[in-house]
Order: structure tokens, then sequence, then C-alpha cells
């Protein structure tokens, strides 16, 4: 027996999620075999999502970080004063982490396969756009201080960002640092990294305090010809944005995401 109410958005996107049941999956079924536009666009939005849970699955599988662990956590119990219940929430949600791709307003990835909408990675998304639109095109004052400056730029941006940051290394992937500059962010400061590579194609960095979110998955997002990957992580949100195509920003953002990740793991024991 099918269910016979209306299809509407919703009832895509459990179809893509394999959550509908038997009933409505029929329905569902025979809607979109009498709807070849819906049936596409459903067929191109799974692709997607399975796009980037591959790409994306080096996430999944890094271990978990030692504040969340479940020994920490229990370690945090015995002093009442100082355990957070976000803390035990986190690590749930870290253990059960999963990756899914967003419809309505972009498509991203996400923890336990639900879309993560932020409003301050939106935010910082559009602003690190615009940002790449003012100066990637200047080729006079494309920054405000040079990558030969790096060590002081760094250490200025991240003190008026209030964050450690650093300027990843993506000569990997074929980008220099070019330098940086600051810029204003509503009432709030950003940064700005630029790269570029032999062939005068550039990139940026852009970050900000985020203190309204800890953390977050990746997003992407692209308009007109300019793509955006990003996140939030420790209070702080990231964009790397450029005229690119999806996998190769992706593989740009996923290095600046390790380089991150690695600049905050404590040292191993026997090292300075």
């Amino acid at each position: 027996m099918t269910d016979e109410r209306p299809i509407g958005e919703d009832d895509l996107q459990a179809y893509l999620d394999g959550r509908l049941a038997p009933g409505r999956l029929r329905s569902v079924e025979a809607y979109l075999a009498d709807s070849p536009a819906a049936a596409s666009r459903v067929a191109v939005e799974a692709e997607q999502r399975q796009a980037l849970r591959d790409r994306l699955a080096f996430k999944a599988a890094e271990p978990i970080p030692a504040r969340l662990r479940v020994a920490h956590l229990v370690e945090a119990g015995r002093r009442p004063a100082r355990f957070r219940p976000a803390a035990a929430a986190a690590a749930a949600i870290w253990l059960s982490i999963g990756l899914a791709v967003g419809a309505a307003g972009g498509a991203f990835l996400a923890k336990d396969g639900l879309p993560l909408r932020q409003a301050a990675a939106d935010t910082a998304a559009r602003d690190a756009i615009t940002a790449y639109r003012t100066y990637v095109g200047e080729r006079l004052h494309p920054v405000e201080v040079a990558a030969d400056q790096e060590a002081h730029l760094v250490q200025w941006l991240s003190r008026r960002v209030g964050h450690p940051l650093v300027a990843p290394n993506l000569t990997a992937q074929g980008y220099r640092l070019i330098g940086g500059r600051l810029l204003p962010a509503g009432a709030e400061p950003a940064a700005l990294f630029m790269y570029q590579n032999d062939g005068g194609q550039r990139l940026t960095l852009y970050a900000r305090s985020s203190a309204a979110e800890k953390e977050t998955a990746f997003r992407f997002e692209s308009q007109n010809g300019v793509s955006a990957f990003s996140w939030i992580d420790e209070g702080c949100s990231y964009v790397v944005t450029g005229s690119l195509g999806r996998d190769e920003l992706l593989t740009v953002a996923q290095a600046v995401y390790r380089q991150y990740e690695d600049k905050a793991k404590p040292p191993e024991r026997g090292t300075l």
C-alpha cells in the first residue's frame, strides 16, 4: 500500500537518507518515476553526497581527541566544579560521527548524517568570498604584510583575532604564501592569508573568532565561479576560498585542516 500524501522536499531528503517507511518509499519511487526533473536532481545530490563522503573519510577515521575520550570525561566527572555536560555530549557525537551532504543552502558535510546549518559559518563564508573578490585581483597591494615577514604576520593576526593562527604550508598543493592582511568582520577583526601558484592562480585562507560555535563540519558553497570550504574548530571560523573546482579546493582545505590539527596536538613525550 502506498502513502497518497503529496511528495515534498522532506520526503526526497528522507529518501536520500534511507529513512522512509515502506509505504512512503513506494510513493516517492512512483513520484520520481513520473518526474524526470526531480529524479535527475535526486540522482545528482546522491552522487554529491557519496563523493564528499569519500573525500572526507579521513575525518571519520581520525582518533577521538583526547579531550573527548571517555577516560578523560570520567576523570573530569570526579571534579564536579569543572565537569561540563556539553563535553560528554560532544564525545557521544564524535563517537557516532557520520558524513552527509545537505541540500538547500549549499552542500556540506555533517556529523551523524544531519545537516549543520551554522549561521556563524555561513556569515564567515560570505565574508571570505567577498574578501577574496576584493583582494585576489589586486596586483600592487594584495596584502598588507608580505610573506618575507611571515613570523610577524602570524603573530600580529593571531593577537588581533584572538586565536593562535598559522600560515599553512601549501607547497605540496602547488601554492606559496604571498602574505596577509587584517580585515573587519562586523565588530570583530578577521585574518586573511593569500597564496599563489606558479600560474598566478590565487586562493585565500580567512579566519576569525566564532565564540557562538565551537565546532562544525566542512561546508561547501559556490558563488559565480568562486568556491569556498568553511568550518569552525575550537571557536574559530576558517574558510578556504578560490576559483577552483570542488575537488581541488577540498584538497587544499584538507591540508589546512590537518596542519591546524597538528598544531593543536600536544608534543609527544621526550620531544621539545
